[in-house]
């Protein structure tokens, strides 16, 4: 066990108020494409940029065209829990992790069993009628053809936040209480460029922040502690090695 590993494990031990913020990285290990490294999703080629594609005026525009890069894309519904979503499931039963906060849509971190989860970006696994407001899950995307319409002949939209779109008010206050409120913060699997989700890490005053990333992010000089690794490694090895 490296010193960064033996060092996070102490810290987790003292601890019963932590919070984890995470990105892409987390869900990459469970075999799901990023989307800023030098091969990821968006340094791709396609006939609209994929930041275009995934924007509301182009999903109003064309849905046709985004569901057919959505659904080739954008879900993974084979995906499984790695150990990063594992050990932080295990953290939050053991009462010493308060919020885990994701940037992701995928929904692995409530698979593996965490319970307060916020989703600054939505969830692909909740779709939601634009007429009526009803309710459907992933299935219903992946079986449909063509635009997915609900049973009232609505437009039926993931429930992620596009571009073009804001955050969830409700979802921000919880995850900026969460961080503001934490003893503990742990940021793994994100460079930590993407706004505003990313400034949130701001609202951190304790003097344990903590990064889990392969690359070097912005906030690398405010951290008390660094880990350039696999983050399902490192949070594995923290929580359940003896």
């Amino acid at each position: 066990m490296t010193a960064e590993i033996t060092k996070l494990r102490e810290i987790l031990q003292e601890s019963n108020n932590i919070v984890f913020f995470g990105g892409a990285g987390v869900s990459t290990e469970s075999g799901i494409p990023d989307f800023r490294s030098a091969d990821g999703l968006y340094n791709e080629k396609y006939a609209y940029p994929p930041e275009t594609i995934l924007s509301r005026s182009f999903f109003s525009a064309n849905t046709e065209e985004f569901y057919k890069f959505y659904r080739e894309k954008m879900l993974y519904p084979d995906a499984k829990p790695n150990k990063a979503h594992i050990a932080l499931a295990e953290l939050e039963k053991q009462g010493k992790l308060k919020a885990v906060i994701t940037q992701n849509v995928d929904g692995l971190h409530t698979e593996a069993g965490s319970v307060n989860v916020l989703e600054l970006h939505g969830s692909a696994l909740r779709n939601l009628c634009l007429t009526c407001g009803e309710c459907y899950p992933l299935e219903k995307i992946i079986n449909s053809e063509g635009i997915p319409l609900c049973l009232c002949g609505g437009v039926i939209k993931p429930d992620v936040v596009l571009y073009e779109e804001g955050l969830d008010p409700y979802v921000m206050s919880q995850a900026t209480k969460a961080i503001n409120d934490a003893d503990v913060l742990i940021v793994g699997g994100t460079s930590l460029n993407v706004y505003p989700a990313a400034g949130m890490i701001n609202y951190y005053r304790g003097d344990k922040l903590i990064l889990i990333n392969k690359s070097e992010t912005s906030f690398d000089r405010y951290a008390d502690l660094i880990i350039r690794d696999s983050i399902g490694m490192a949070l594995n090895a923290a929580v359940f090695e003896e």
